[in-house]
């Protein structure tokens, strides 16, 4: 169930593009644009920070599911999906991580 999570959540964020503004939270983010969608990413991100240094394992996953799902939204605003970064990340499996960044430059 768990690896399907991100394809449900995926098709979800599209058809929200499609959806009210004034009923939907994500389809009011699309509505606003790239800098709301990215400030709320920081957003979530700094809470992330937070509870993690915070200690708390269940405040930390809470955090953390929100600033998954609002990167899924920037994919989503991008034209993307969760598969794309699923198969970046497949690509480097097997790569020392200082090797792939040597790589990008």
């Amino acid at each position: 169930m768990n690896d399907d999570i991100l394809q449900h959540l995926a098709q979800i964020l599209e058809e929200r593009k499609q959806a009210d503004p004034k009923q939907s939270y994500v389809a009011s983010l699309y509505a606003k644009g790239l800098d709301v969608i990215l400030k709320k990413i920081g957003e979530e991100a700094t809470e992330t920070v937070i509870a993690a240094k915070n200690g708390t394992a269940s405040q930390l996953i809470y955090e953390m599911a929100d600033l998954w799902f609002h990167t899924l939204i920037l994919l989503a605003h991008q034209g993307l999906g969760p598969e794309a970064v699923l198969n970046e990340l497949q690509r480097r499996v097997g790569i020392s991580g200082l090797q792939e960044k040597a790589q990008r430059r």
